[in-house]
C-alpha cells in the first residue's frame, strides 16, 4: 500500500522535487493543509453530524492559536533538524497579516505547518503524526 504522496506521484506521472529548495513558507503551505486533512479525517470519523458542527470543531483545532500551543507542547521531544524547520517557519517574513491570531501565535503557527510540510514531503508521515498526536494528547485536545 502506497502513501498518498507516493500514489499521487504514480498516478500523475509526477516526480518528486529536491525538498532542500523549498522555502520554509512552501512547507507551511502544504504543511497546512496535510495537518487540516488529518484533524478532518479525526473529526469526521468520530461520527456522522452536520457539516457546520463538522466545520466548527475542525476550526477550534486548525487556527494558529491552537496551533502556537500544540508545538509549544511537544518542542522539548522534536529532534534538532525538526527545530531547525520549525524556526525557519516561524522567523520566516510573512506578508500575510494574521486572522483573529497575535502575530506570535500566527509565526509558531506557521513553524508548526512547516514542520508538518516537511516531514511531509520528506516521506515521514509516521513522525508527522506521531507530533500531532502527542501535542493533542498533551493539551487535551477532545476532537
Amino acid at each position: 500500500m502506497r502513501d498518498l504522496r507516493s500514489e499521487i506521484h504514480a498516478v500523475f506521472d509526477a516526480e518528486a522535487a529536491d525538498i532542500n529548495t523549498y522555502s520554509p513558507l512552501t512547507f507551511a503551505y502544504i504543511g497546512d493543509a496535510v495537518f487540516e486533512i488529518i484533524i478532518r479525517t479525526l473529526i469526521v470519523e468520530k461520527g456522522q453530524c452536520a457539516p457546520q458542527t463538522l466545520h466548527k470543531r475542525t476550526t477550534k483545532i486548525v487556527r494558529a492559536e491552537t496551533q502556537a500551543k500544540m508545538i509549544e507542547a511537544v518542542y522539548e521531544q522534536l529532534s534538532e533538524e525538526e527545530r531547525n524547520i520549525y524556526r525557519r517557519g516561524k522567523n520566516t517574513k510573512i506578508n500575510s497579516s494574521a486572522k483573529n491570531a497575535s502575530l506570535s501565535d500566527y509565526r509558531k503557527a506557521t513553524g508548526f505547518e512547516a514542520l508538518c510540510g516537511y516531514l511531509f514531503l520528506k516521506d515521514d508521515t509516521e513522525r508527522m503524526i506521531a507530533i500531532i498526536k502527542d501535542a493533542l494528547a498533551l493539551l487535551k485536545i477532545d476532537l
